[in-house]
């Protein structure tokens, strides 16, 4: 019988109806061993009929055992894998080992248990129960979370039970703490267990002593006597759980026959509660079967079938801290021995490892090719531990320093950065193979790239790239390269330009795309724009021949430095589609920066909201601290042209609280210029014009040329504006200069457009419509051509030209009305009403009625793509698919998805003249 817990049931029982009404909700139960979250979890499946349960419980020895916890919970529904997006089901398959091709990519393999858990609640919703978290596989508890972090409308709850200490490893779910009962409760509790109502004075020591612990109160009332309940005779002095409740295990244990205590230990040792096993390992060390009696008959254990349970986790606890090292290797030895098959080797490598008495080569393999296989199935964390306990067992040195660093890649795949340095660090002492010292120092520069300082990352691969450029060409221009990606984070143009020259001289030199790009970057940062401009215009003629994500990122970069925004974009946008196609995922968070950029500078603001929220969530999720700001810059710069002032400044300061620090100048160049972005949309010029200034002196790691030129439009408005012409004519100048190579109609047009803020009559007239002319020849962005036609349009007014001033000034509200961005509408409502023109706002498009995640599930369903296809590409499950167009539909005023397809085609955040969007 549960006592008390009056908000913890309710907070049950509400998980477990929203579960039963089709809703999705995840909740974890924190507290001390024996606080009564098992029992919190057994009340949940007992009211939530007619619900389907699933549970699963960490044990000790399945720790490291890959996707462990996840086979027990999801082993019975199996037969639904096939309801699932191929490369779902796949990587479901693999994990769970039902699959001859298992995925390494953790993403696919976690989107694919979402999925899964949809389908199980169907029809009448379903109960996913895990009680010990903290002893499940990081494999297992990798997937579980990333989809209680998702739970929305899935029919699905979940609750997680954790002990107290434990709650980093389930960052992000709601979570509810339980403390020791209330005094009536525990009261109560007593009175139900002890041989005696207790008395008041009494129950109440008994409460402060054990902090109202269930357990503690269980077990103690059944330690004293009568008198002592009545308060005729004093308590115990300590009370038998002053050393805690594991003492009073530990006591059990202590007085069971050593026989006893050896069966319990096996059970204790194989920790899956598999009878026969148990009692064969028992024979084999010499000990009657017929010896588990007394341990049961103890209550420390419970028998049921072909499965033995200890009675709690600290039963179990107490009898492995009661044997002898000794003991414990003997019944490891006797286990890895009697798990002969196939099917055991993973749990024969980690007996086995737990046997080993100082390093044993056979021991090391067996445990790294257990890693392997973890690994193969997206298991990376737990790869990382085996790899890392095989390199403990290794005798040889080389060998040892390759499976530390094994260890410390998986540990970074698994979004484990501080396992990932010791490993690091560990390799590092004992390479001495060339080779390897440069895997291990491109390593460690990757691993400060994505989640610490970029300019140390910056340093480590340059210095990198000098050890092996002699010995290994290929691999220096890879570090080469990456010192560049690193270097171009810093906004550090010097060592561009150094890079560039090293690439150039490299020994037996190619002429490969990525080499002709450092080259030509290099040269146009050095000042030679005719040079640099012809080897970059050189390596983009092979850009239909890209198709991997780093590629066209650098193909990307490479159109940036010509001055071609928009053709930049479209690579950026291709890399999107190219990650997510060749199932690559966990390259995702990195590339979705480029794409959510390249879809803002495109105008498709929602999409690029949508992206950047995408990638922050897997960000963080991987452990990618610098790709996390780059979204949140992303995100500051959205809000700042939709009016968002709050939302930006708050996305501003978060992304500018990691860039700083970790001098990321290219993301705290572009949150800094979102802050001034919003002040130039809300008519704050001098305030827009300091900011944008301020960006042309921010040295690197707090500023970036590309962001200096990027918004180079907007500081020649907010200086004009400001009437501080000379700085404006400087910027037009040097804008001039950064476009010399740009061929694009949109990089001219953004040219003429910032001349004619500086000319007067006519010829400002003449260029604003060669501006427009030009946003018309090419795939326009936007939001550009809208600020092209709000200037004209001001322009016009301001020279009595009202009546030719109507209609730039109209087409621009309608396109910043469609496009959610509200200040620049409201001032181009003013412009036109100032122009005689009394005119009704329109309401929001459509499709800014969307959320995020309705925007980008239409966006794909659009473009042709089935549910099952956009399921797999956004990590979603089908029905969750299904649900939003549920909802998508009836916003847009449709019914079919020709009608999806028509409306989206013809929108501004979708419409072909805005350009390909990522799949």
């Amino acid at each position: 019988m549960l006592h008390g817990r009056v908000t913890e049931r309710a907070a049950i029982g509400e998980l477990v109806a929203a579960a039963r009404a089709g809703a999705g909700q995840a909740l974890v139960l924190h507290g001390e061993p024996g606080v009564g979250k098992s029992a919190l979890l057994d009340l949940a499946a007992a009211g939530s009929a007619p619900m389907r349960v699933l549970r699963a419980t960490g044990t000790e020895p399945e720790t490291g055992l890959a996707f462990g916890a996840l086979h027990q919970l999801l082993r019975s529904e199996t037969g639904l894998l096939d309801l699932l997006p191929g490369p779902q089901r796949d990587a479901v398959g693999g994990a769970l080992g039902l699959a001859s091709s298992p995925t390494d990519d953790r993403f696919l393999v976690s989107a694919g248990v979402l999925s899964l858990l949809t389908e199980a609640a169907v029809p009448d919703g379903l109960l996913c129960l895990i009680d010990d978290f903290q002893w499940i596989d990081q494999a297992s508890a990798d997937a579980l979370l990333f989809s209680a972090r998702r739970l929305r409308t899935e029919g699905v709850g979940m609750l997680i039970a954790v002990r107290g200490d434990a709650g980093a490893h389930v960052r992000g779910v709601p979570d509810l703490r339980l403390t020791g009962l209330d005094a009536r409760s525990a009261a109560e509790l007593l009175a139900s267990r002890s041989a005696v109502p207790p008395a008041q004075e009494v129950g109440d020591r008994l409460v402060t002593l054990t902090g109202g612990n269930p357990l503690a109160l269980r077990e103690v009332a059944g330690l004293l006597t009568a008198d002592q309940l009545a308060g005729r005779t004093p308590l115990p002095d300590p009370l038998p759980v002053g050393a805690g409740i594991g003492q009073i295990f530990g006591d059990q244990v202590e007085r069971l026959a050593e026989a006893g205590r050896l069966i319990a230990l096996i059970a204790a040792v194989e920790g899956l509660g598999d009878l026969g096993l148990i009692l064969r390992a028992a024979g084999r060390l010499g000990v009657d079967p017929a010896e588990l009696h007394p341990v049961e008959a103890a209550g420390l254990v419970g028998v049921e079938g072909t499965s033995i349970r200890f009675r709690h986790p600290l039963v179990r606890s107490a009898v492995y801290a009661r044997s002898s090292s000794v003991q414990r290797r003997l019944v490891h030895t006797a286990l890895a021995e009697l798990l002969d098959g196939a099917e055991d080797a993973d749990r024969r490598a980690w007996h086995r490892a737990a046997a080993s008495v100082g390093q044993d080569e056979g021991v090391a393999a067996e445990l790294a090719a257990s890693a392997g296989r973890a690994r193969a199935r997206g298991g990376y964390a737990d790869a990382a531990v085996a790899l890392a306990r095989s390199a403990d067992l290794t005798p040889d040195r080389a060998v040892r320093a390759r499976r530390l660093t094994d260890a410390a890649t998986a540990a970074w795949l698994g979004g484990r950065p501080g396992q990932a340095e010791t490993c690091l660090a560990g390799a590092r002492e004992l390479a001495r193979e060339p080779l390897l010292i440069a895997e291990l120092t491109q390593l460690r520069g990757r691993f400060e790239l994505n989640g610490g300082d970029a300019a140390e990352a910056q340093r480590v691969f340059l210095e990198g790239a000098d050890r092996v450029c002699g010995a290994d060409p290929s691999r220096a221009l890879e570090m080469l390269a990456d010192a560049s990606e690193a270097a171009s984070y810093v906004g550090d143009v010097a060592a561009i330009v150094d890079i560039g020259r090293r690439a150039e001289s490299l020994p037996g030199g190619d002429d490969s795309f990525l080499r002709a790009v450092l080259i030509g970057i290099g040269a146009m940062l050095a000042g030679d724009a005719r040079r640099g401009g012809r080897t970059l215009r050189r390596a983009l003629l092979r850009a239909d021949e890209l198709s991997g994500a780093s590629e066209l990122l650098w193909a990307c970069a490479a159109a940036s430095y010509l001055g071609e925004v928009d053709v930049a974009a479209g690579f950026g946008v291709r890399a999107g589609r190219a990650a997510r196609v060749s199932g690559l995922v966990g390259q995702l968070p990195v590339v979705l920066e480029f794409v959510s950029t390249a879809e803002r500078i495109n105008g498709r603001l929602g999409i690029s909201a949508a992206i950047a929220e995408e990638g922050l969530t897997l960000a963080r999720e991987a452990g990618y601290t610098n790709s996390a700001a780059a979204h949140l810059a992303n995100l500051a710069a959205v809000a700042a042209v939709r009016g968002q002032e709050d939302a930006c400044r708050e996305y501003a300061q978060e992304a500018l609280a990691i860039a700083i620090p970790h001098r990321i100048g290219l993301r705290a160049g572009t949150a800094s210029y979102a802050l001034g972005l919003l002040d130039l949309g809300m008519g704050r010029f001098a305030a827009a014009h300091a900011r944008f200034s301020a960006l042309t002196t921010a040295g690197p790691g707090a500023g970036h040329p590309t962001v200096v030129w990027r918004s180079a439009p907007d500081r020649v408005e907010a200086a004009v504006a400001c009437g501080d012409h000379d700085a404006a004519r400087a910027t037009v100048s040097s804008l001039e200069q950064w476009s010399v190579n740009a061929g694009t109609p949109a990089s001219r047009a953004l040219l003429a457009r910032c001349r004619a803020l500086l000319e007067d009559g006519e010829g400002a007239v003449s260029l604003y419509e060669e501006a427009l002319r030009l946003h018309a020849e090419g795939e326009p962005a936007l939001f550009e051509q809208a600020r092209t036609s709000l200037l004209y349009g001001e322009r016009l007014r301001r020279t009595h030209r009202t009546g030719d001033a109507r209609q730039p000034l109209r087409s621009a509200l309608e396109t910043f009305q469609r496009l959610g961005a509200e200040p620049w509408a409201e001032r181009a409502h003013s412009e036109l009403r100032a122009a005689g023109e009394s005119v009704t706002r329109p309401g929001p498009a459509a499709l800014n009625t969307l959320t995020p995640q309705e925007l980008r599930i239409a966006r794909l369903v659009a473009e042709g793509a089935s549910n099952r296809d956009v399921a797999a590409r956004l990590f979603l499950s089908p029905r969750t698919v299904e649900y939003h167009l549920y909802k998508v539909y009836p916003k847009l005023g449709i019914t079919t998805r020709t009608e999806l397809a028509r409306l989206v085609g013809a929108g501004p955040e979708f419409g072909e003249g805005a350009g390909a969007g990522p799949e």
